[in-house]
């Protein structure tokens, strides 16, 4: 059912506040955006037409409603802060004479990482890419044509790509908004902008800076009017989209044998727990991933102090 009016345009309107004032992502004021729909379309089943008549009994009747209809407990989660983030604005805005999200909880969240890289995987995976790259110069050096030149940039490309989100840990919004001022080759350094037009500064192993300086070297076969000053651009010259560099992803991962089926996201959560398992500090990952919270970042402790529990058990004779 379509929410009432008056509802539909206090949601346009928080909407502003989240892109000019709270400076979220795209992808969060979609999601937020989706949510408070499903709540106003919800209300509007029930008559109600005015966000002063909501209380907190009526938003925990919405999330049981959402649990019997099937949804999982991560999107349950995000749908009650999106509830408390909508309320707290609106009885900011007068637009309610209470906050009935102050109190609002969700089902706790299954904090488990999902598979992920060994090892193994990871270096199986590069030595694949490389491979690749590789075979297009050989091609190259044997044959001429657009279509030769534009493959080997693409091989080339490929391979910094991947290379530079398992080094870095940037996520994918960041690499597709990466510019090429943002490199620091001196330092090996990456400069990106993140979550909350947050900027911060990450390092890039040497691997990763050799493919990357490759790959520079042929983008001009592939970058068009539309490039702009992207480090990364797509088949069609413009800077490459999101969905581009996760089927990149995927498919570099289907090549490799017993490997999961990740996406972008799969290479940080690897690279982090890597990180972890050498030796590295909690908070250098936190600072490296950008987290806003070290809360977010421990849940890698949970996967590193797993596989330490399964060497001590395979490996002690009293286990």
């Amino acid at each position: 059912m379509d929410p009432a009016p008056g509802l539909a345009r206090d949601l346009d309107a928080w909407a502003a506040h989240l892109r000019w004032e709270r400076n979220l992502s795209a992808h969060t004021r979609r999601a937020y955006a989706g949510d408070l729909l499903d709540l106003a379309a919800w209300l509007a089943g029930r008559r109600v037409a005015s966000w002063d008549e909501v209380d907190h009994r009526m938003l925990r009747a919405w999330l049981a409603d959402l649990h019997r209809r099937g949804a999982e407990r991560t999107t349950m989660a995000r749908r009650a802060t999106a509830a408390r983030v909508f309320f707290a604005w609106a009885h900011a805005r007068g637009l309610t004479r209470s906050d009935p999200g102050s109190a609002l909880q969700a089902p706790r969240t299954d904090r488990r990482l999902p598979p992920t890289l060994d090892r193994g995987a990871a270096t199986a995976l590069f030595e694949h890419l490389t491979g690749r790259a590789l075979a297009a110069e050989r091609e190259a050096a044997d044959g001429t044509g657009v279509a030769v030149a534009r493959d080997r940039a693409l091989a080339r490309r490929d391979l910094a790509m991947i290379e530079v989100l398992y080094s870095s840990g940037v996520r994918v919004s960041e690499l597709c908004g990466l510019d090429r001022g943002g490199i620091d080759e001196a330092r090996s350094l990456l400069r990106v902008r993140g979550k909350g037009d947050r900027e911060r500064v990450v390092p890039l192993g040497g691997p990763a800076r050799e493919a990357l300086d490759a790959w520079l070297g042929v983008r001009g076969l592939l970058a068009g009017p539309g490039a702009g000053d992207a480090v990364f651009v797509g088949a069609r010259g413009a800077r490459i989209d999101p969905r581009v560099v996760r089927r990149t992803v995927h498919a570099a991962l289907d090549a490799v044998p017993d490997a999961p089926g990740l996406g972008p996201h799969g290479l940080r959560h690897a690279m982090a727990t890597h990180l972890l398992e050498g030796g590295a500090d909690l908070r250098s990952v936190q600072e490296i991933l950008g987290h806003a919270s070290l809360g977010t970042t421990q849940i890698y402790t949970h996967v590193t102090n797993e596989r330490v529990r399964e060497a001590f058990r395979q490996a002690h004779p009293r286990a």
